[in-house]
């Protein structure tokens, strides 16, 4: 099957912890501070392989977690940073944020890379806060957690030509007669069930023609097959649009489906056409081409006719597709690293009163109550100074917290005193 659409989870490093150490050497009895900072986590990220091609892989495996960063350690040692995570994806692979929809990479060209999970920074350690008041501080930090977020990805084929039009209107046997490519055959709507690449060679140039499961009307809304297909005509620079000559309304058909493109995506029904009418090798198709023909010169369109089947204006219609791809500009997607930024939030915290406790809930109280180690008295009356200074301790006083209230911040509890 082609796998086209993935859900996965990635989670950063977490940082190492920091370390509280002091030195000790013969002759010097009271040695200062050395414990040493933890190191950063390892970053995520998505990196396009040209050899891959669909999703598949993500079937078998869909959680990825980076190295932590090492502890700190006595004598002011760092802690080792933790290595990257690097996610293999097919070119054309788009990566959207499953919770908010936020798109976060536009994968197209191979070796790009996109960051879609930081790694926490490692926590400090106690001669980082020896001061002239505090030259022997007991106390160190934990390392910040990773970045978390389940990712959706989404893959759009990457080819030059599409192939568009209803089901049974010849698109597979147009791509089996001008490629090695052998998709399914057959006489009956929907024998394609998943988009097909194919590559074609004209004289001295080459071109690859994709071949889009047949569309209906209400493709854009979920209808038939088009939903699931119909992004895989987003990339492509020049659609042939083939008309089935069996059909009893060939121009219906074509109105139908512009319209499904346009609906989709505005952009689609404005991509350069060629209308094609197949199936030539049918008396009924004969009868039709002088009224197709005529009627897309009224619509400023290039028409043309062929045999899919026997071949007859098919050389004709690979020429001038090659024609038309010299003359078109060739986009070349703007590259950049896609960084991954913490939003600020409207509230610095917010304030739950529960049950049977109180829940303080914001990024930065929560980040550094995970940082917080709970071992150490020191680290304890500094998380309670932190608390002070953002105002939570006022917020929950107004709030009326009395004392032996729990209060509840990310994964930790608290007795208030």
């Amino acid at each position: 099957m082609f796998f086209d659409e993935a859900k996965i989870y990635v989670k950063g490093g977490d940082g190492g912890n920091g370390c509280v150490s002091f030195r000790r050497e013969k002759y010097v009895p009271f040695g200062g501070p050395n414990g040493g900072n933890g190191g950063k986590g390892g970053d995520v990220y998505l990196v396009v392989d040209p050899h891959l091609n669909t999703l598949i892989n993500f079937k078998k495996r869909s959680h990825f977690k980076a190295q932590r960063g090492g502890h700190g350690r006595g004598k002011n040692q760092t802690g080792k940073r933790g290595e990257d995570l690097t996610i293999a994806v097919p070119p054309g692979t788009v990566a959207y944020d499953a919770d908010t929809g936020q798109l976060l990479a536009d994968l197209v060209q191979p070796g790009q890379r996109a960051l879609v999970a930081r790694g926490g920074r490692g926590g400090r350690g106690n001669a980082a806060f020896a001061t002239p008041t505090n030259q022997a501080p007991r106390l160190s930090e934990k390392g910040e957690p990773g970045q978390e977020r389940w990712l959706r990805l989404e893959l759009k084929l990457i080819a030059d030509v599409g192939i568009v039009g209803v089901p049974n209107a010849g698109k597979s046997t147009l791509l089996a007669a001008v490629s090695a490519a052998r998709p399914k055959i057959a006489d009956y709507p929907f024998t394609t069930l998943e988009p097909n690449l194919g590559v074609v060679t004209m004289d001295d140039r080459d071109f690859v023609l994709a071949d889009i499961p047949g569309l209906i009307e209400g493709a854009h809304a979920g209808a038939g097959l088009g939903h699931q297909f119909l992004r895989h005509v987003e990339r492509t620079r020049l659609l042939i649009h083939l008309l089935d000559g069996a059909s009893a309304d060939p121009l219906a058909d074509f109105e139908k489906i512009n319209e499904e493109l346009a609906l989709f995506n505005p952009q689609l029904a404005r991509k350069p056409q060629v209308v094609v009418l197949n199936k030539m090798d049918l008396p009924q198709a004969q009868e039709l081409w002088p009224r197709i023909r005529r009627e897309m010169k009224t619509l400023g369109l290039e028409a043309m006719s062929i045999s899919a089947v026997t071949g007859q204006g098919v050389p004709a219609l690979l020429r001038r597709l090659v024609d038309l791809l010299n003359s078109l500009p060739r986009k070349t997607p703007v590259v950049e690293e896609v960084k991954v930024f913490r939003l600020e939030e409207e509230e610095p915290f917010n304030i739950i009163q529960e049950e049977d406790g109180w829940r303080v809930q914001g990024a930065e109280i929560e980040r550094v109550v995970a940082m917080t180690n709970w071992e150490y008295d020191e680290a304890v009356m500094r998380f309670q100074r932190i608390m002070e200074a953002m105002g939570v301790s006022a917020a929950l006083e107004e709030a009326g917290i009395k004392v032996g209230d729990t209060v509840r911040i990310g994964d930790v509890e608290l007795e208030w005193q």
